[in-house]
């Protein structure tokens, strides 16, 4: 769909933007050195050069996975990072989300991105543009042709990681917490308004994007699939960012202690923050069962809209 763009911010496009060609190359990955939410250290690809590595340049991003939150998008930016072609900037950059970042203007988005070589695409990763209200128009105005990664999981599994994630980083500063219930729940009903709860309204988040976006532009990775089966997916985004195959099966073994996948590649074997993979906590049947029928009803409407199902409870 067409994207206004105001004169200013397009000059600035036209000198830094990424050309539309440059889409049907490939992507490399560094990691975001702190999670905003958690507030933990991630795992960074190789050291930070002093100076550019000749024949590099900073340029926009190619691809933008704008979430969800707690959705499993760490876990794909650190698969990716399997690919020889990817460059990823090294933060949670929030400049399409946030006012006060956005307000600083795009040169300073763009030396925020990874320097990268002509046969490489640039990535960044902010979960939380899949819900903000104002980030797709934004995104559409930087490039119209984007590509755009969503990662989602089973709605009702995603609030109840969301909650535990807050859980722990409250335990963490000493501040109080509470039981989920309390949370779910007010007057003996549903609390639709809790944070959580609205951020895995999928349906309605989506709607925003697809005023700005062709649903061919914005391509869907299972997050529950990642988990128990990573390359299936990881093919299928290679696939949709024209990337030459290059993540194999033996870039995964199965980690018995954390339960969940790990990355072998260049020699180095490394999982997921141990802040990843937490247990949840369990959540009274009947709370939960209301959880999962109200949100029954969005999923469908989800599924309308994209075209494609997938096995939520």
């Amino acid at each position: 769909m067409a994207c206004f763009l105001a004169p200013a911010f397009l000059l600035v496009l036209q000198t830094y933007a990424a050309p539309p060609d440059l889409f049907q190359v490939g992507f490399g990955i560094t990691l975001d050195p702190m999670d905003r939410y958690s507030g933990q250290p991630a795992n960074i690809s190789g050291d930070i050069p002093s100076s550019p590595p000749p024949g590099t340049i900073k340029r926009a991003p190619h691809s933008i996975i704008i979430g969800v939150r707690k959705g499993g998008t760490r876990a794909l930016l650190e698969m990716l990072d399997i690919h020889p072609e990817v460059a990823v900037a090294a933060t949670e950059v929030h400049f399409f989300d946030w006012d006060e970042n956005y307000a600083k203007g795009f040169e300073w988005y763009r030396e925020l991105m990874p320097y990268s070589y002509p046969h490489q695409i640039t990535v960044e990763k902010t979960p939380g543009y899949f819900t903000s209200a104002l980030a797709p128009e934004r995104i559409c105005a930087m490039n119209s042709s984007i590509k755009l990664l969503l990662i989602l999981r089973d709605p009702s599994e995603r609030v109840i990681s969301d909650y535990t994630q807050v859980y722990f980083n409250r335990l963490e500063n000493h501040k109080p917490v509470q039981a989920i219930e309390n949370l779910l729940v007010r007057n003996g009903a549903l609390n639709v308004r809790y944070k959580a709860i609205q951020r895995s309204l999928y349906d309605v988040h989506i709607r925003n994007w697809l005023r700005h976006f062709p649903l061919e532009q914005i391509h869907i990775v299972d997050g529950d699939a990642l988990i128990r089966d990573p390359l299936p997916e990881l093919q299928k985004v290679e696939r949709f960012l024209n990337l030459p195959p290059r993540i194999v099966s033996s870039n995964f073994y199965f980690n018995q202690t954390k339960g969940f996948y790990c990355i072998r590649s260049d020699g180095r074997e490394r999982c997921l923050h141990e802040s990843k993979g937490r247990p949840h906590p369990a959540v009274n049947s009947t709370v939960l069962q209301q959880l999962r029928s109200y949100l029954k009803e969005h999923n469908r409407t989800f599924f309308r809209l994209v075209k494609r199902t997938f096995d939520w409870q």
